[in-house]
């Protein structure tokens, strides 16, 4: 009798945590659903509203004073070279040689003397034929909020050109407007078959609306100077 007992409570705490196990998989998996539509309805919202600030006929780009093209990589850890960032280098040469900007400001980030975005960039921009006079550089310009928000409110720069990947220009632009930031963005070309950046510009832009609504700033909001 004591067995039977014992095994009907056995059979009735494995029936209870089957009936939970199930139930806890059906809620996590109802929760992914509504994750992944509400970063869907973020991504399609976030495009549509700063569509008016996007360009990427230069033909139709007014003229500005400033470019501000945003830091990233030259390579990749493993050595081969980051075509985001070639695309955006040779895009912004292109703006200056067109005379659609008269100078360029490279943002990116230089923590460690070891890592230094924005001297990549100039070096990189002298070597396709901008002048050295042209190009200013931010070290601090460690996120897309940073190198956005910093450039009018710590270098006070007129209404001007951001410089990068159409993803990238979208959110950069959600700040922009969200900040009353007098900015445009000019598209760089976007590498063909890189679609893992794209699936995770959907958590990055999930990132910017967190930002919006907790109202973060820059890291810092002082010139900065180069780290060597």
């Amino acid at each position: 009798m004591f067995n039977l007992f014992q095994n009907n409570t056995i059979r009735a705490r494995l029936d209870l945590v089957q009936k939970a196990f199930w139930a806890t998989l059906k809620y996590g998996f109802w929760m992914l659903i509504a994750l992944s539509f509400l970063l869907i309805v973020i991504d399609i919202t976030t495009s549509y509203w700063v569509r008016d600030r996007i360009y990427s006929d230069i033909n139709k780009l007014p003229n500005y004073r400033t470019a501000v093209v945003l830091g990233t990589a030259k390579y990749y850890t493993t050595g081969a070279p980051n075509l985001y960032y070639k695309y955006r280098i040779e895009t912004a040469r292109d703006l200056i040689k067109q005379g659609k900007v008269q100078q360029l400001w490279v943002s990116g980030d230089n923590k460690t003397p070891y890592y230094n975005e924005p001297r990549v960039m100039a070096n990189d921009l002298r070597r396709q034929g901008v002048q050295a006079v042209q190009i200013q550089q931010d070290f601090a310009g460690y996120r897309t909020l940073d190198s956005v928000i910093r450039a009018d409110k710590v270098f006070r720069l007129p209404p001007f050109v951001v410089v990068s990947q159409r993803f990238h220009c979208e959110r950069a632009m959600f700040i922009a407007k969200t900040r009353n930031i007098d900015a445009v963005c000019f598209v760089a070309k976007y590498p063909e078959g890189h679609f893992k950046v794209r699936i995770r510009e959907f958590f990055a832009r999930a990132g910017m609306v967190l930002d919006y609504i907790l109202d973060r700033q820059p890291e810092t909001l002082e010139k900065g100077k180069e780290v060597r």
